[in-house]
C-alpha cells in the first residue's frame, strides 16, 4: 500500500579488509602511487629533542603476532606542544605529529622514528606525563582501538598523569608503559599492544 511505512535495514558492521593497507599505506605495502606519502613522517627534520624509535607488535589472545594491522600515532612535540589550530604554541617547521605504519606482513612487527613528546597541558589545569596517541584497526576489529603509550622511565610524570589515574588497577596501567633500551646507540621504546584475554592493553572509548 502506498501509505505503508518503509522500514531500512541495518547496514552489516565490517571490519578493516584486506585492502586497507594499499589505501592507508601504499608504500608500505609495496605500491609506488604518491610521491610523498601520507603520515611517514612524524617528526619531521627540524624537531628539537630526543630522537627515539618504537616499535612492538600487536598481538592475539593466545599472544600470536596479527600481521596485518594498521597504526596510526599522534603526539606532541618535545616541548609539549601539538600541531593543531586549536592547541597553543608553536611546532617547529615540518613537525606534523602524526604517522600511520603497518605491521610487518612476515613478523607482525610494527615501528617508527620520532622524537620523545614532552609533558601536556590536560584539563582544569592538570599536566599529562609525555606519551603517544595510537589508534589501531586490523580485519577482526569492527571500531578502531585508542590507547596510548606511556614512557617506562617518565615514572614520576606516570604517577600523576590523570588518564593513567582512571585506571584503577596498577597491573591494568602497566600495559600501557612502554620499556626503554639502548640499541645501536639510540633509545628505544618496546611497546607490545595485546587485543585481549590476560594482560589486555588498556583501550579507551573516546
Amino acid at each position: 500500500m502506498a501509505n505503508e511505512p518503509f522500514y531500512l535495514k541495518e547496514t552489516p558492521s565490517q571490519t578493516a579488509g584486506p585492502y586497507v593497507h594499499i589505501g592507508l599505506a601504499p608504500g608500505a605495502a609495496g605500491f609506488d602511487i604518491y610521491r610523498e606519502e601520507l603520515g611517514h613522517d612524524i617528526a619531521g627534520p627540524n624537531a628539537k629533542g630526543e630522537r627515539i624509535r618504537v616499535e612492538g607488535l600487536v598481538v592475539d589472545g593466545i599472544g600470536s603476532p596479527v600481521k596485518d594491522v594498521l597504526l596510526e600515532a599522534w603526539q606532541a612535540n618535545a616541548s609539549g606542544v601539538y600541531a593543531h589550530p586549536d592547541h597553543p604554541g608553536e611546532v617547529e617547521e615540518g613537525f606534523r605529529g602524526w604517522g600511520r605504519v603497518i605491521t610487518d606482513f612476515e613478523t607482525g612487527e610494527w615501528a617508527f622514528e620520532t622524537v620523545k613528546p614532552g609533558p601536556v597541558a590536560g584539563r582544569g589545569g592538570t599536566t599529562m606525563a609525555p606519551h603517544i596517541n595510537l589508534w589501531i584497526v586490523a580485519r577482526g576489529i569492527n571500531v578502531g582501538l585508542n590507547t596510548r603509550l606511556y614512557f617506562e622511565d617518565e615514572a614520576e610524570a606516570n604517577a600523576q598523569d590523570p588518564v593513567i589515574n582512571l585506571i584503577e588497577w596498577e597491573k591494568r596501567r602497566a600495559t600501557l608503559i612502554a620499556q626503554k633500551s639502548q640499541r645501536d646507540g639510540q633509545t628505544v621504546y618496546r611497546f607490545d599492544i595485546k587485543l585481549q584475554g590476560e594482560d589486555e592493553t588498556v583501550f579507551f572509548d573516546i
